[in-house]
């Protein structure tokens, strides 16, 4: 079985193309949801943010992302210091996921791939771009914050010219149909690769 990466920079659309996927039936880790569950669930993660951040990283038992990200986002230091904690068990968590599955191929969607050298898990990977300008215009929509915000984001991951060239394959995603054509002929050629 094939370990494809799927990353993309902070609004690439690289959810949206990561859902044409699911919608085939291949089976997808997506690191960001996984490492939120384990920071909220794991003992072990949970003990360590806290001696790291603070008690105010968890409110109530509930972790408290807005307080960590306006620490991470400012300090690279901090950043990686976090990744630190949480990455290892992720990990763990992806080996389990993929002893399960039984599909010629899965997809393991990671905003942060190279910057944490979660690409040396991977047998091909795909990246997903954007103009910079759509971009921040997207997330600015989706999620309701400045553009200041965004930029703080993007700096902590790799400009988009060098994932593409440590990439397999390039989905431009600006033409909506374009995107789904590129999704369903990679899917093929995939397959393809997959039972080689």
């Amino acid at each position: 079985m094939k370990i494809i990466g799927l990353t993309g920079g902070i609004g690439s659309g690289k959810t949206r193309v990561l859902q044409l996927f699911i919608d085939k039936g291949v089976p997808v880790y997506i690191a960001d949801v996984e490492a939120k569950k384990l920071m909220q669930s794991n003992p072990e993660i949970k003990k360590n943010i806290q001696a790291e951040f603070g008690k105010k990283s968890y409110n109530k038992g509930k972790l408290n992302t807005a307080y960590l990200a306006e620490i991470v986002f400012q300090d690279k230091q901090k950043l990686r210091r976090l990744n630190s904690i949480v990455h290892p068990v992720v990990y763990q968590d992806f080996l389990q996921f993929v002893s399960r599955q039984k599909a010629p191929f899965i997809i393991y969607e990671n905003a942060i791939l190279f910057e944490n050298g979660s690409n040396k898990w991977c047998d091909y990977i795909i990246t997903v771009t954007a103009p910079l300008g759509t971009r921040v215009q997207r997330v600015i929509a989706r999620d309701k914050v400045t553009a200041k915000q965004v930029q703080d984001r993007i700096v902590n991951q790799w400009d988009d010219s060098k994932k593409i060239q440590a990439s397999d394959f390039v989905i431009v995603n600006i033409d909506w149909n374009a995107t789904k054509d590129k999704v369903e002929a990679l899917y093929s050629q995939l397959l393809e690769l997959s039972n080689l």
